[in-house]
């Protein structure tokens, strides 16, 4: 209930901070309109700039505003929400187009006033910003350096927006109004001084350092590390931190992994990674004694934050390892609950952490089931897709009482989730883990 409460305050602060300026703005002494079509155009392009400005916020990682919902879930309401300012600052202008066909000649550079030009080149940032996002795989984008252009992008576009409305003057007509946009240009300066400068300095003075490297199934490597001169942290199982190896907690060069050690261990923590992408083909490289940082911890996806008889863990492939840190962990407490893993990957071979599922059987009640998609010969396993009645056929008969929790790939999750409600399942006991966080 704790966390119910305080994800509706953090929801009400993020919708007052993205109308207030607009409310704000309408206060006496207001200028009179200039028709519907005009005032929506400004109105859309308020509210846009607004949501420009709190998406620094929400990209921020503040845990306390994150803990309500899990970070995975705040970056994918980013992406959404950054779709949805971006069509109310591209309407903005076209409704004063569309209802005023004079404006047009406005838009030459050789005649158009400053204020005009920084509205366009925000816009023009804003569209790269969003599209170098969309289609950054697509096109190769390393995920580094569009790390890098996005935060520029973003402080651009944000910047121009700001000049732009003060320019315009229209609706800001009085200094404290102006103020209130100066006030929010110096709150997303402070942010970005935190992120960037504040945040990697504590970083900094509170290193790890790798003590093993171990290879695992699957082209995954497991990282062991310890706190270097400080406590480390405490953290739910399920949980993910971001990871900065070969850099300083400056270079802009973090990564998210689940942690994949029990959360009852203090002495050290796990990762285990996939070679999969730009970062992590070069996971096997590290060597003990490197210095590494880590920020943790995040995320809502944990079996401490359920109260339920059981368990049933669904995972795919690299999806294992949050749920590997709640079997560990249950093992550590000596949980006695009934739990269920359905573990799908392609090949019994590759099958990442199969030894260490094999050992939890020995200290839990869990049941594994393992679903092949290249089944060997004389395999008597089940195999293919998790279908709905693959699952049908190995949920406990008590099904309907337990929470369920699902990692894997964004397509499986979804499939996943459709079947157990097709049996039954309540959406309120399915909880999800969304790797793709960007």
């Amino acid at each position: 209930m704790n966390y119910i409460v305080r994800g509706i305050f953090w929801i009400g602060l993020y919708l007052l901070l993205v109308l207030a300026p607009l409310f704000v703005l309408l206060l006496v002494p207001a200028p009179p309109g200039t028709g519907f079509v005009n005032d929506l155009s400004l109105a859309l392009g308020f509210a846009g700039a607004a949501m420009m400005a709190v998406m620094f916020v929400l990209t921020a990682r503040f845990k306390r505003a994150t803990a309500p919902f899990g970070i995975d879930l705040i970056y994918y309401f980013h992406r959404q929400i950054a779709l949805v300012a971006v069509l109310f600052v591209v309407a903005h202008p076209v409704l004063l187009l569309v209802n005023d066909p004079g404006l047009w000649p406005y838009l030459h550079p050789a005649v158009s006033p400053l204020y005009l030009d920084a509205g366009i080149g925000s816009l023009l940032a804003l569209l790269a910003l969003v599209g170098a996002s969309l289609w950054r795989k697509r096109f190769g984008i390393h995920y580094d350096g569009w790390r890098l252009w996005h935060l520029i992008l973003a402080i651009v576009s944000l910047a121009l927006a700001i000049y732009h409305v003060r320019g315009f003057g229209y609706y800001v007509n009085m200094p404290w109004k102006h103020g209130l946009w100066t006030l929010i240009a110096l709150s997303c300066l402070l942010i970005v001084l935190y992120v960037r400068l504040l945040k990697p300095a504590q970083l900094l003075r509170h290193p790890y350092r790798v003590t093993a490297v171990e290879q695992e199934r699957g082209d995954a490597w497991t990282l062991t590390l310890r706190p270097e001169g400080h406590a480390g942290f405490t953290f739910e199982p399920g949980q993910f931190a971001w990871l900065t190896l070969w850099h300083s907690p400056f270079a802009l060069k973090e990564h998210p992994f689940s942690l994949a050690s029990s959360a009852e261990e203090r002495q050290q923590i796990r990762f285990t990674i996939k070679e999969l992408g730009d970062f992590t083909r070069r996971i096997g490289t590290v060597q003990p004694d490197q210095l590494a940082y880590v920020d943790a911890p995040y995320g809502a996806f944990s079996i401490d934050r359920l109260q339920a008889p059981g368990y049933v863990f669904i995972a795919g492939g690299i999806g294992i390892v949050p749920i590997i840190s709640m079997l560990r962990t249950l093992a550590d407490r000596r949980d006695r609950r009934p739990l269920t893993l359905i573990y799908g990957y392609s090949s019994w071979e590759r099958l990442t952490l199969r030894e260490d599922l094999e050992a939890l059987q020995q200290r839990l009640q869990l049941k594994v089931v393992y679903v092949l998609g290249e089944p060997h010969a004389g395999w008597t396993g089940e195999t293919g897709m998790l279908t709905t009645e693959l699952l049908a056929r190995h949920l406990p008969p008590e099904k309907t009482e337990l929470d369920y929790l699902i990692c894997g790939p964004v397509p499986m999750i979804h499939a996943v989730e459709r079947s157990l409600s097709a049996c039954g399942i309540s959406l309120m006991k399915i909880h999800s883990e969304l790797f793709d966080l960007v």
